[in-house]
């Protein structure tokens, strides 16, 4: 008898092809965008681990000078002849636009430098004298090799390496990076000397910050990995509503077979059992084929994905994907899990309907109908949840949790709202063609509800991620333009460096303005101090928050600080209030940062940090190509040295369009998904409508007129699911804006409108309504009068 009902229950997918096509593009569809984005954050957090054992292997911190100026060779071998035991590392950009970075480092000194050794005697046993000698040996990852080739250099290849990163002896490094006996930083071993003297009286201008972990850096990026992880569990649900509608729809459509195989004596539990196992085998069908899909997406962008971290972040990731159990396990078991929550509903009416209930279309109708009233309710609970965390919540969760809320909810309602309006509609109605048009596109909303809840979902995020990347957009154009006033940026290495460049260039600019810091903590937050000379390029062109009147006045004349929005919220701080002994006269914009800043004037800052040193310069001239041309040509600079403004403004924005071309591409996935759901559910729903079909068109209407009643009833469902998508995707813009960056970077960015971006969306999303139901008119406008007629011959 099972196997008989099992075999009963599946011949149901055979002759439905289309239901059974929509549940398996359903579910494949989440489950590869799930765990698409699973494989990237995986592939990330490997690449975290990777980076930090790649040097920190027996580092317990590095050493850098407070001012950010190079490390003075003297200064390491007084270190070392006191007893510390500490590596040189120096490092710099070899290709600012690619990321890529050169690394050297002192491999018989490095703590635990096994792992260079192991490097380079992985494949050759001199390779570890090549790194010593003179010519070198540059190790890299097989993804840098085309950017280190004209280097000219020999390289050693290795999986192992961090991509983004290589690594060569220090000699070589200061060769290649023109630095000469200049350290960057010092590597201070785990194991040190107990009589060692402390830092502070060796050499004071030094700061021993503790090694950054695997840990410290995936919490630095964890915000980027949720806002991924959060897109691809909105596409997820998405998927979910489809396989929820194709699931209710297959159980009302089986109420005969359910109605035989009760009256056979198959009992209820071994229904149940049997309709379990059949959407298990669905599930892992789909499952299988939404991680291959999801291995396609990631593949498809991890290279963005590691551009962005790379740019943001400096976290080095592989561009190239892994299959990984953690995540294509998760795959598959969210495709189990989304399957059992949307078949639950339709288990539960199953379970509680009696022995031949079932086969009665009356009893379905009301226990739908109870489902129905049940789903309102919890529309109105989430939303009311939504409501309770706005005002009360507060952290990066409840800000999801606010967005699951809002939107999950909103879904569930819509049925009520398109309800109503249709309603409204017939109720205005006088001619009865009109009043059977707005009656007949009621009934058909249940089989619909859940195609269009995925399309209000998918417009509604297409609506509000486009609103926030164009918010950012903009103020991020306005905020470059403010803080890239100076048409070229000088970098020294050495103060001395610093004085002959500044003499040289002091006749040939208009203007050079000092760029001078020290790195500090601030209630432990890493903050950075800057020295502000007073002139009209801060006055003019700083983006203020908030201040007291006169704050460049004030700020010359050493009467309070400048801090960041960062600083501000996270040690809850305003205008007038006091840091430790300042007064904070402004408050100011600072898009991109992860610390704090404090800014002080001139005079307040050279009395504080006598012995700091300004290594960077700002420089106003009407001729950046010729001043650029003629320092090099007299100093002959570093790749690092001499950056000028279009091109930090070009990486810049570069950095910033690969960000969001993930969240972009997921938007425009979920949004065809979405579109094909309303085309499978047409074509499923158009077998079943010939009952009420047939009377009309056996009063007279014919059957092109019918298909043009469809198509037009499947762009007002559209129209009208894209109007309620309207505001909640804006209100989805405001909580990305307004509560999630918030508590992800620390600062809030305003918010602009673009309606002829949502006029041409909504023109989309018709546009696809539209060919979404072109096919199922179609087959309308050519089926034969006699299927039609049989309907009469079988009257029910």
């Amino acid at each position: 008898m099972m196997r008989t009902g099992l075999s009963a229950l599946l011949g149901h997918w055979w002759r439905n092809p289309w239901q059974l096509l929509t549940l398996i593009i359903g579910l494949a569809t989440a489950t590869a965008l799930w765990s698409g984005v699973q494989a990237i954050n995986a592939e990330a957090r490997a690449s975290y681990d990777q980076a930090a054992d790649a040097l920190s292997q027996g580092v317990s911190g590095t050493i850098r000078r407070r001012d950010g100026a190079p490390i003075d060779q003297a200064t390491y071998i007084a270190l070392r002849r006191a007893g510390w035991q500490v590596s040189p590392v120096v490092e710099g950009q070899l290709d600012v636009e690619n990321g890529i970075t050169l690394r050297g480092v002192d491999p018989l000194t490095l703590p635990g430098g096994s792992l260079v050794m192991e490097e380079t005697n992985a494949d050759d046993a001199n390779a570890f004298v090549a790194f010593l000698q003179e010519g070198g040996l540059i190790l890299a990852h097989p993804d840098d090799v085309a950017t280190l080739e004209p280097l000219n250099i020999p390289l050693q290849i290795s999986d192992a390496q961090s991509p983004g990163t290589a690594i060569a002896d220090i000699g070589l490094v200061q060769r290649v990076l023109k630095k000469h006996a200049q350290i960057d930083q010092l590597l201070a071993a785990t194991e040190q000397p107990i009589d060692k003297p402390p830092l502070e009286t060796i050499a004071p201008q030094l700061l021993l910050t503790p090694q950054q972990s695997a840990n410290d850096l995936a919490q630095l990026t964890n915000s980027f990995h949720l806002n991924l992880t959060a897109f691809g569990l909105l596409s997820f649900v998405v998927g979910i509503f489809i396989v929820y509608g194709a699931i209710g729809l297959a159980f009302e459509q089986r109420r005969p077979v359910f109605r035989t195989l009760r009256a056979l004596g198959l009992p209820l539990r071994h229904l149940i059992g049997l309709l379990a196992l059949e959407l298990m085998l669905l599930a892992l069908v789909a499952g299988a084929l939404g991680v291959i899909l999801g291995y396609l997406i990631a593949a498809m962008l991890l290279p963005d994905v590691a551009a962005t971290l790379r740019g943001l972040y400096g976290a080095d990731v592989d561009g190239q994907l892994s299959l990984r159990p953690v995540w294509w396990l998760s795959g598959l078991a969210m495709a189990f899990g989304g399957t059992g929550v949307a078949a639950a509903g339709a288990f539960w009416r199953l379970s509680r309907l009696p022995l031949l209930a079932s086969s009665q279309p009356r009893a379905w109708v009301t226990e739908t109908a109870r489902t129905t009233t049940r789903l309102g309710a919890l529309a109105a609970l989430l939303l009311c949840g939504a409501l309770i965390i706005l005002t009360a919540g507060s952290g990066l969760i409840a800000g999801f949790a606010l967005l699951g809320c809002l939107l999950v909810g909103t879904a569930l309602a819509l049925p009520y709202f398109l309800n109503t309006v249709l309603r409204l509609a017939g109720s205005v109605s006088r001619g009865a063609l009109t009043q059977w048009f707005w009656a007949d596109t009621r009934q058909q909303l249940p089989g619909l509800s859940m195609a269009l809840m995925a399309l209000l979902l998918a417009m509604a995020t297409n609506i509000g991620v486009s609103t926030m990347v164009s918010s950012f957009r903009l103020t991020f154009l306005d905020f470059l333009d403010q803080r890239l006033a100076s048409e070229l940026y000088l970098r020294a290495d050495t103060p001395q460096q610093a004085k002959d460049w500044t003499d040289y260039l002091e006749p040939r600019v208009d203007m050079i303005l000092p760029i001078i810091s020290v790195d500090t903590r601030l209630n432990g937050i890493p903050t950075e101090i800057y020295g502000v000379t007073d002139h009209e390029t801060y006055r003019d062109n700083w983006q203020m928050l908030s201040t007291l009147p006169n704050v460049w006045d004030k700020l010359a004349a050493g009467d309070g600080i400048l801090i960041n929005e960062q600083l501000s919220r996270r040690l809850d701080l305003a205008v007038d209030d006091m840091l430790e002994s300042d007064k904070i006269i402004g408050i100011f914009g600072d898009y991109g940062n992860p610390g704090g800043q404090v800014m002080l004037g001139a005079d307040m800052f050279s009395d504080r940090y006598p012995n700091a040193t300004a290594l960077r310069f700002g420089l106003h001239t009407d001729q950046p190509e010729q001043v650029a041309r003629d320092l090099n040509d007299k100093f002959d600079l570093g790749p690092e040295a001499l950056i000028d403004q279009a091109g930090i403004k070009a990486f810049s924005l570069a950095i910033f369009e690969r960000t969001f071309a993930v969240t972009a591409t997921l938007n425009v996935l979920t949004l065809s998904v979405a579109g094909l759901a309303i085309l499978i559910s047409l074509l499923t729903l158009a077998t079943m409508r010939l009952p009420q079909l047939a009377p009309v068109w056996a009063l007279g209407l014919t059957r092109a007129r019918l298909a043009k009643l469809e198509l037009i009833r499947a762009l007002v469902l559209a129209a009208l699911t894209g109007l309620a998508a309207i505001p909640l995707g804006l209100a989805l813009a405001w909580v990305l804006l307004d509560v999630v960056n918030v508590e992800a970077f620390g600062w809030r960015l305003p918010m602009f409108l673009f309606p002829l971006d949502y006029i041409k969306l909504g023109l989309l999303t018709v546009l696809a309504a539209f060919v979404a139901a072109l096919w199922p008119a179609i087959r309308l406008s050519r089926t034969y009068p006699g299927d039609l007629l049989r309907v009469f011959a079988n009257e029910r």
